[in-house]
């Protein structure tokens, strides 16, 4: 078993979490404009990735945009990684390879703690991502914990490139939010992602 194979269920169950479904969770995140290079991009890569309709085309043509955007807004302070193995805890099954991975170390040679945002690229449904996702936040919790730098929150996204949907755990607690963001809201996708650097979600 990896991460793939994990439920919203199952990884509740295997690792005794508290799951608030709610809707609006990150709407008081404030938007931050994307450049010119972003829009004029998405504007010329989303209607391929959609002709092409597969969970890689998307991520290489809308969502790693997106998350470079990001690493650009915080001027090199902040790592990403793309198809990594983030094998944390064999015993516990918290291995795999995650689609996409944030840290707040400026290493971009390894990923390092804290790791605090692990995004899922998904074909169409945002939500047969959510178990996957969901236990690569666990295992982040459990990385940072291990490293010294146990800070208070991981989120997490499953995205198909054009819908985006945001989760956040604290502790023992997760929370996902229902409130689907689309691509022409990009905004406020990159946003939502600043604040979780900053960790003000």
């Amino acid at each position: 078993m990896a991460y793939s194979d994990f439920t919203v269920d199952t990884v509740e169950e295997a690792f005794q979490l508290e799951t608030r479904w709610t809707t609006g969770l990150f709407s008081e995140a404030e938007p931050v404009i994307p450049s010119g290079y972003l829009t004029t991009g998405l504007a010329k890569k989303a209607p391929l990735a959609i002709a092409m309709n597969t969970e890689k085309a998307k991520s290489e043509l809308i969502v790693a945009d997106i998350l470079v955007e990001l690493c650009e807004n915080f001027d090199g302070r902040i790592s990403l990684f793309s198809g990594v193995d983030f094998n944390v805890d064999a015993d516990k099954e918290l291995t795999g390879v995650c689609d996409f991975l944030v840290s707040l170390s400026p290493n971009r040679m390894s990923v390092k703690a804290p790791v605090i945002v692990l995004v899922e690229a998904k074909k169409d449904s945002l939500t047969d991502g959510l178990g996957q996702c969901v236990a690569e936040m666990v295992a982040a919790q459990r990385f940072n914990a291990e490293a010294g730098n146990d800070i208070p929150c991981v989120y997490g996204a499953t995205t198909s490139g054009l819908d985006w949907l945001f989760l956040k755990l604290a502790g023992q607690t997760l929370s996902i939010d229902l409130t689907a963001y689309q691509i022409a809201q990009c905004d406020k996708i990159l946003g939502i992602l600043a604040s979780m650097v900053t960790q003000q979600a």
